[in-house]
């Protein structure tokens, strides 16, 4: 790119590159020196007649003086990041999506966690939370919150949401990735000047096609901290060339820390694509032994010192996941080799979970004809070829997929590291644009992609926009490159290949993210949800209506809005959706009738005052019978802590009914479960007039019939559910309608009726002997009792790991309890995280290595810098430019 061309050929490389040997450079002075005395001073009669935009679209004058500043160096990064995410909004006003129309934007999780954890995130950085970073009170009865921030919330850019209204949070949530998208593109155009330096705009056009990727615009759209790791590839990338080149380790440890500390699942994999990046450098550069060893231990030390400054955040959510209910195992099939074939080809999204390893069709056609181009030197390409090669097979092997994903078969997509084989690709074209392709060669790699488009296109659930993508797509960019290789006779085909360039990657980008979200739609799971309207706001205000935390709970009611209502409402409910949900939350939830799903990491509520009895819901919202408002519902409740007698209660309802292990908890008889008869699909059962019928059948799918309505059976997902008063006759009726072919599946005690007089006596004893005062602030509650208080104190809480309280814990049926012994009246328990303070350890360890070896390296520099000192540049820097010009 020097002396104002657009490509460098074989013919023009650097004096210093050879197809694979590092010549060491003189001096600067030297080098200042000879530069002077070789090119002529730049006078107005010598400069060349071409406009000051046109020189920068050329490149970098061989006139720039080393070192100076140039409006280029941050133009590259600037155009990536506008075109990506240009193209991406583009497809979101082109369907009509949230804010640009009434299509709503958020996709399965993202409506059920992402938007409701930044919610979180918002009211917990504006001092509105009911709980603090380790713990929060919302949700599930009070659960550990470091983990799911890592894990939801690591995204640096998530903290936006907290710069807006909370009613507009989940707009933050949105812009968040094409953001996120836009910063990866940039850095990637960064990585690519230090591969092979060259023209900042057409680095900054393949960087969009990174940031554009498919993994990116299909898989990663609506998961913003699955994105972070578009981001820590380039990043890592960077940090492996300072490690060659034997500087800035500080520099290259805050690199893998910041990759680590956005999402630790992607990060894993873009760490792993790091070592490939180095293996491939390490093998194409000529370097000793002794500089192998150097780099590798430069590499190693920066990598543990980065991630062990994020261990205390990694170690609590690693073990966090081991304590969680566990899910059904996965299983890998890989795809047929023409569907994994097809996952290349531009705008291509198939049905479920395919891979999607395409970039635009500019960067295909380039990555194409790297392997032909013998500007480059023969092991360059020999090595590259290969890595790319293996990469893309690793997709394909269940052991090397295993260990892509932390040794773990995730549910769904299993390409979900595709995103390094698109980031690998885009390396491989730029090293071939920045080597001048021949014309011939860029023709026959087009060619060949339309040829193989033709051949797959009858590939399962192929698109019509992979045609658009691959004719209209591929044209233009092979006419862009073909007018770009003819630009350096004739000028001012310069600008008109810029334009096209931008100009095809933006327009078939946005098609490719158009046909994704489209496409992707037609799934039942991915169907589009809304997370703000009226009437969200109406529920919202509802429930802070009857706020009473911490004397009280609130239950946000149903229907429900998202999977995690109790953060995005404010509310403190059992509503909760974590990958982290314990075990011992889900042991001790389900036998108390409350409904799940995903196999016990989604919790629903439950309308049933006994429920609510025994987690102090004082307070429960509810819909207006017409029209889109809801209005609270007040009634009386025990304390957050109680207090029950040292001899466990039996309750004489039937042992396997929900309602025998309800009263167990709360220590008292307040049912009746009456003994059924069934007719067909019918059952009925007698029970006293006046008390309120409740029906359970976890394992049931279909519509409950009774007097008073119709209600859904969602098998485990439906809890116990409210039949209403039972008539003066005493009968109660059910009738179980399913459309599967075997009869319904329902327990044997399904009915069980309701005293409320028993309940509310209930209630006044627990209050009159519970706790006169409970705080709960942050991660510790403190609660006070009676004088002579005894027995066993029972947080309404889940006994879940981490909980550390000042009297020993007993087991109370999966709740927090301690036994209290004569004349204590206060009790104060604390949640830590499992592994926060050795985390906090090793990371403060890896924080005092960081800044030891910043201040040694910065004292160093200095005495260098003091005059009369010796001007010998540190060891490896002489090698600096040349690792950037042998590739």
């Amino acid at each position: 790119m020097h002396g104002g061309r657009a490509f460098r050929t074989g013919r023009d490389r650097p004096a210093n590159y050879t197809s694979g040997t590092i010549r060491p450079e003189p001096t600067p002075t030297e080098h200042d020196r000879a530069r002077s005395q070789e090119q002529p001073v730049a006078t107005p009669s010598s400069r060349p007649r071409t406009s000051r935009w046109l020189r920068s679209l050329a490149g970098p004058s061989s006139l720039s003086r080393p070192g100076r500043p140039r409006a280029t160096g941050i133009a590259g990064p600037l155009l990536a990041f506008a075109v990506t995410t240009t193209a991406f909004c583009w497809a979101w006003v082109a369907r009509g999506t949230f804010p640009f129309g009434d299509t709503g934007r958020a996709i399965n999780d993202q409506a059920n966690q992402y938007v409701p954890f930044h919610r979180a995130l918002w009211d917990l950085a504006h001092g509105q939370a009911a709980g603090d970073l380790l713990f929060t009170w919302r949700g599930g009865f009070g659960q550990q919150f470091l983990s799911d921030y890592y894990t939801y919330l690591g995204n640096p850019l998530s903290w936006l949401a907290v710069l807006v209204p909370r009613q507009h949070v989940d707009l933050a949530v949105f812009v968040v990735t094409p953001l996120t998208m836009g910063l990866a593109a940039a850095v990637m155009t960064v990585y690519l000047g230090r591969l092979v330096p060259g023209p900042w705009w057409q680095r900054g056009v393949l960087g969009a096609t990174y940031g554009l990727c498919g993994w990116a615009l299909s898989d990663a759209s609506y998961i913003p901290m699955w994105l972070w790791g578009l981001v820590a590839l380039p990043m890592l990338g960077i940090a492996v060339e300072w490690c060659l080149e034997r500087r800035r380790w500080p520099a290259a440890t805050l690199l893998v820390a910041l990759s680590w500390a956005g999402n630790f699942y992607t990060a894993m994999m873009a760490t792993m694509a790091a070592c490939v990046l180095l293996l491939v450098r390490l093998v194409v550069l000529d370097l000793t032994g002794r500089q192998r060893l150097l780099a590798l231990g430069r590499a190693a030390s920066a990598a543990l010192t980065g991630i062990l400054l994020n261990l205390p955040l990694l170690l609590p959510s690693f073990l966090s996941s081991g304590a969680a209910q566990p899910t059904r195992a996965a299983s890998f099939d890989p795809v047929r080799l023409e569907i994994f074939l097809s996952g290349m080809l531009p705008a291509t999204h198939l049905w479920g979970g395919r891979p999607r390893l395409y970039i635009a069709s500019l960067g295909l056609i380039l990555a194409g004809t790297f392997v032909l181009n013998t500007a480059i030197a023969r092991r360059t390409r020999l090595v590259w070829t290969v890595a790319i090669v293996l990469v893309a097979a690793s997709f394909q092997f269940p052991p090397t997929q295993f260990v892509w994903h932390g040794l773990a078969v995730p549910n769904g997509n299993p390409y979900r590291e595709a995103f390094v084989f698109s980031g690998m690709l885009v390396i491989v074209a730029w090293m071939s644009l920045a080597h001048r392709p021949r014309p011939l060669h860029l023709a026959v790699v087009a060619g060949l992609l339309v040829a193989a488009t033709y051949v797959l296109r009858h590939t399962n659930d192929f698109g019509g926009a992979t045609w658009y993508a691959v004719l209209g797509g591929g044209a233009v960019s092979l006419l862009a490159l073909l007018l770009l290789a003819h630009s350096g006779r004739h000028r001012l085909l310069l600008p008109l290949a810029a334009v096209l360039m931008v100009a095809v990657v933006l327009g078939e980008s946005a098609l490719a993210a158009l046909n994704a979200d489209v496409r992707r739609a037609r799934e039942g799971w991915a169907s589009p949800a809304v997370t703000s309207n009226e009437s969200i706001t109406r529920h919202t205000g509802a429930v802070r209506s009857v706020d009473g935390w911490p004397a009280y709970r609130t239950d946000s009611g149903a229907p429900q809005t998202s999977y995690n209502d109790a953060l995005a409402l404010r509310a403190e409910g059992p509503q909760y959706y974590s990958s982290y949900l314990p075990a011992a939350t889900f042991e001790a939830l389900e036998p108390l009738g409350y409904g799940y799903k995903n196999d016990g990491r989604t919790f629903f509520g439950a309308d049933d005052p006994v429920l609510d009895a025994i987690f102090a819901i004082g307070a429960r919202v509810r819909p207006d019978a017409s029209g889109p408002g809801w209005h609270a519902d007040r009634f009386p409740a025990p304390p957050l802590v109680t207090l029950r007698p040292s001899t466990p209660f039996t309750s004489p309802a039937p042992a396997d009914s929900v309602y025998a292990r309800q009263e167990n908890v709360l220590g008292a008889s307040v049912h009746e479960v009456p003994p059924v008869t069934r007719t067909g699909d019918t059952w009925t059962a007698r029970c006293t007039a006046g008390t309120e019928a409740f029906w359970y059948s976890p394992d049931t799918t279909g519509t409950l019939r009774t007097a008073t309505g119709t209600l859904p059976l969602e098998a485990r997902m439906t809890g116990v559910l409210p039949l209403g008063p039972v008539p003066a006759s005493g009968e109660v009726r059910a009738t179980v309608e399913t459309t599967a072919p075997a009869a319904p599946s329902v327990p044997a005690h399904p009915i069980g009726c309701l005293d409320r007089r028993a309940l509310d006596q209930r209630i006044a004893e627990l209050k009159a002997t519970g706790a006169t005062h409970v705080e709960a602030d942050g991660h510790t509650l403190k609660a006070t009792f009676p004088a002579g208080s005894t027995g066993i104190a029972v947080v309404a809480t889940t006994a879940a790991p981490g909980w550390r309280c000042s009297l020993p814990t007993t087991p109370f049926h999966g709740l927090l309890a301690t036994r209290l012994p004569t004349g204590t009246t206060t009790l104060t328990c604390t949640y830590t995280p499992r592994g926060l303070l050795p985390g906090l350890a090793a990371g403060g360890a890896a924080l005092l290595t960081l800044l030891t070896v910043s201040t040694v390296a910065l004292r160093r520099r200095r005495t260098t810098d003091r005059p009369g000192a010796a001007t010998t540049a540190p060891a490896g820097s002489q090698d600096a430019a040349d690792l950037r010009s042998v590739h």
